[in-house]
């Protein structure tokens, strides 16, 4: 591929305010340019996500001579703070990737999925995923990649404690972790991350095997409903008191369960493909099974999102729809998740990974996708209140969980009302 040059004068790459008028909304020659904004999914240079947005404006333009797209790729630390001073300045992009976009919504900033995807497209979206991108009933939120979870489990460590099968329900994960215990000392036997790094994925995965979550069928939330309560009950009395997990798990982060796994010093967790390559890397023998319930394997998992989203302020509603149709085309959405090894969003492509046979290790993901479940990204309080749970929705396990839970109920109802 010939190397592309970005449209953008020096000036114009300072700071957050690189999608200035510098690119403006035409070019000299009459060419409408779309200012694309996007997360960046890569570990290193050589794999930026920078690349892959390159490959796909270029091949775009090549087939839309009229439209041209600046690229402009953001880690994921300082996205959303370079996102809004963009629009706090009026200098909005037209087409967004990254985390989130019911705040947007609130702000009437985007056009409905409908406006901006052919037909064919929004009924290429995994439904589950199309439905977590709505406000109100509309879709706003239009998915890009996405992930599930699963069990993992260390094979090695479950033969040394003569275990033949993964756990299926709550009192499954207990009796293994006591087995481990015993037979395999100096391994975390349940490795539970309820730090802030991962307290709402965590915490959410736990509650729907007793039933519970985060909202009602209204969409209230119900953050100390007695399920959730009973949940983290069970937590602290079946594994964080006989010392079966880590001695404080409210204060442990993901990264350091998903790294414990992997050098074989953890025998089970919940985990997201990107573990896979970990625990090879590491020389793991793991296998991978539904999460275990408290009555049995739950049959809808997390399933988490980033998404794509578009603008309105620039008026170029038709130019973002062939934008993103192309972009959503197989070829490239495939593309995108082998070269960042991610979860797609599309139905042509989840059946090509799924059949192709080039990718055995995330079949159950495949699996469990379809009917994966969602943090309520739709509200725009999710933010707030997702940040509320990180903080302290871990300490439930250290605590009274009912009066932990009740504590962040009363602020989630807090930040409600501030919203009204």
């Amino acid at each position: 591929m010939k190397k592309r040059t970005l449209r953008f004068p020096a000036a114009c790459l300072a700071g957050a305010l690189a999608l200035t008028a510098c690119g403006g909304g035409g070019a000299d020659d009459g060419s409408v340019t779309l200012k694309l904004v996007a997360a960046d999914y890569g570990n290193k240079a050589s794999n930026s996500t920078t690349v892959y947005w390159e490959e796909v404006a270029e091949a775009f333009e090549a087939d839309h001579p009229g439209i041209r797209v600046d690229v402009r790729v953001i880690n994921w630390n300082d996205i959303d703070s370079q996102v809004k001073t963009m629009i706090q300045s009026g200098n909005v992009p037209d087409v967004l990737q990254t985390g989130g976009f019911a705040d947007k919504v609130a702000d009437d900033l985007l056009h409905p999925a409908e406006d901006v995807l052919s037909p064919e497209t929004r009924e290429n979206l995994v439904d589950s995923f199309a439905r977590a991108g709505e406000v109100d009933g509309t879709q706003y939120g239009i998915p890009f990649v996405s992930s599930s979870r699963v069990l993992f489990y260390n094979k090695e460590i479950f033969s040394a404690a003569g275990i033949s099968e993964p756990p299926a329900t709550w009192d499954d994960v207990r009796a293994a972790a006591e087995r481990i215990k015993a037979e395999v000392p100096g391994v975390t036997p349940y490795a539970l991350p309820l730090g802030p790094e991962e307290a709402q994925g965590e915490t959410l995965i736990w509650e729907l095997g007793n039933g519970g979550g985060y909202t009602d069928a209204d969409g209230a939330y119900t953050l100390d409903s007695e399920a959730n309560v009973e949940t983290f009950r069970w937590l602290k009395s079946n594994l964080v008191d006989p010392g079966l997990t880590y001695a404080n798990p409210e204060s442990t982060e993901r990264k350091t369960a998903f790294a414990d796994f992997a050098a074989g010093k953890a025998a089970m967790l919940n985990g997201h493909p990107s573990l896979i390559q970990m625990s090879k890397d590491g020389g793991v023998d793991y296998g991978v099974a539904p999460i275990p319930g408290k009555d049995g394997a739950l049959e809808s998992t997390l399933g988490v999102a980033d998404w794509m989203m578009a603008f309105k302020d620039n008026g170029h509603q038709e130019e973002i729809r062939e934008f993103l149709d192309f972009a959503y085309a197989e070829e490239h959405t495939l593309s995108f998740m082998e070269r960042y090894n991610l979860m797609p969003v599309t139905d042509d492509t989840l059946e090509r990974m799924r059949t192709g046979g080039d990718h055995p290790d995330l079949e159950l993901f495949f699996e469990l996708l379809p009917d994966a479940s969602f943090y309520p990204l739709g509200d725009v309080t999710w933010d707030a209140v997702s940040a509320e749970i990180k903080q302290s929705g871990g300490t439930a396990v250290a605590g009274d969980p009912a009066e932990v839970l009740g504590d962040l109920q009363r602020k989630a109802e807090d930040i409600v009302s501030d919203q009204r």
